[in-house]
């Protein structure tokens, strides 16, 4: 099989979907890989490197397989052949008009997003992947910005107390955030709709912050789902009279194909303390902040509050290493001796197919594409 890794062009993309540790794994299953010269020169990886593990530099779109990071352009579209196979993020609930090119161009396309969320797909889970190093980033992006110290210290000159920190939405993103906050000395607290992962925050060292308003929201998959219009309303009362407590918050809350859910209103903004900071996470989508401004850094209030966009991207080596894990996980359900075999009767891979044989199989993008 020849499988191709051609060069980002998204703006602000700077990771490569196959680094060359993956490479030569893939290489002991007979398959083929052609890297577009410079593609991973933004993730510290030379094409030297890529040389050095038996790929080969040249057109990448011509291979019968193609792995990337960000959704392509009607451009790149127009440059694979008929049949061939698509692996990357394809957002196929926020971008319909690229699922339907992808289906109109008779390609195979996998979005990585869609990979099951069961067990034997944990290796190919590349939305944890990269949550895991956004709220990683968020965290240090918070410290940055705060003109306080994280840490408690004891000086001769007094005792400075440690900073207060609250975490909004504890999925994998979250959990880096608090964890990354604890270490460096802050004390976090975090909040989530979903009761089940208190117990999660708590072995972090974080308190889990219990708004009082009874509900457990916990959706398909594992992700939160959508709240009512009353369960939305409680939620902001409680959260607008406690978060005027803590120093920073860094905000994570997304909901699968739909805008973020707004947890702090303007109002609470300004009952917040100047110099305080929030980091949302969800920028991208609209925002859990009122005041957020997607890929800006603004103040309101005397608070500061930073929207940051493509967060993995800011860590392209680490960010593509973790990634690329995933692709080649993905990858190994789909190549036997060497040649590209699609069973899909295979959960794993039927579940992350969103177009074929010139038609959208995935239901989630069917109808965001109806829509």
């Amino acid at each position: 099989m020849k499988l191709g890794v051609p060069k980002e062009t998204a703006a602000g993309e700077r990771r490569v979907a196959l680094v060359p540790d993956a490479i030569k794994k893939l290489a002991a299953k007979d398959v083929t890989v052609t890297v577009e010269a410079g593609a991973g020169t933004e993730a510290n990886i030379s094409d030297q490197a890529y040389g050095e593990v038996g790929a080969s530099t040249g057109a990448a779109w011509s291979c019968e397989a193609v792995a990337k990071v960000a959704p392509p352009s009607a451009e790149e579209i127009g440059r694979l052949g008929q049949g061939s196979v698509l692996i990357g993020f394809l957002d196929p609930l926020g971008s319909p008009e690229t699922t339907k090119a992808l289906a109109a161009a008779g390609i195979s396309a996998f979005a990585m997003e869609a990979v099951p969320r069961i067990s034997r797909a944990q290796s190919a889970d590349a939305l944890s992947s990269q949550a895991t190093v956004a709220g990683y980033r968020a965290a240090l992006i918070a410290a940055q910005e705060l003109e306080r110290f994280f840490p408690m210290l004891t000086t001769a000159a007094g005792t400075i107390r440690p900073a207060k920190v609250l975490v909004l939405g504890a999925g994998v993103a979250g959990l880096q955030a608090i964890a990354t906050a604890k270490r460096l000395g802050a004390r976090v607290s975090a909040f989530d709709v979903r009761a089940a992962v208190a117990e999660q925050v708590e072995s972090l060292g974080a308190s889990f912050l219990d708004l009082g308003i009874g509900s457990d929201a916990e959706g398909e998959g594992g992700y939160a789902r959508e709240l009512t219009e009353e369960e939305r309303e409680a939620q902001q009362r409680a959260l607008g009279e406690r978060t005027a407590q803590f120093d920073v918050v860094i905000t994570t809350a997304l909901v699968p194909g739909r805008p973020a859910p707004r947890l702090i209103t303007a109002a609470t903004v300004a009952a917040m303390k100047p110099g305080s900071v929030i980091v949302d996470m969800a920028g991208e989508a609209g925002g859990n902040c009122e005041l957020s401004e997607a890929g800006q850094t603004v103040v309101r209030d005397g608070v500061t509050i930073v929207a940051p966009l493509g967060l993995p991207s800011t860590m392209a080596e680490h960010a593509s290493q973790l990634y690329a894990r995933n692709v080649s996980a993905l990858l190994d359900l789909m190549v036997v001796d060497g040649k590209l075999e699609l069973d899909f009767e295979d959960e794993v891979i039927k579940g992350a197919c969103i177009t074929h044989g010139g038609e959208i199989v995935h239901e989630g993008a069917k109808k965001a594409a109806a829509a």
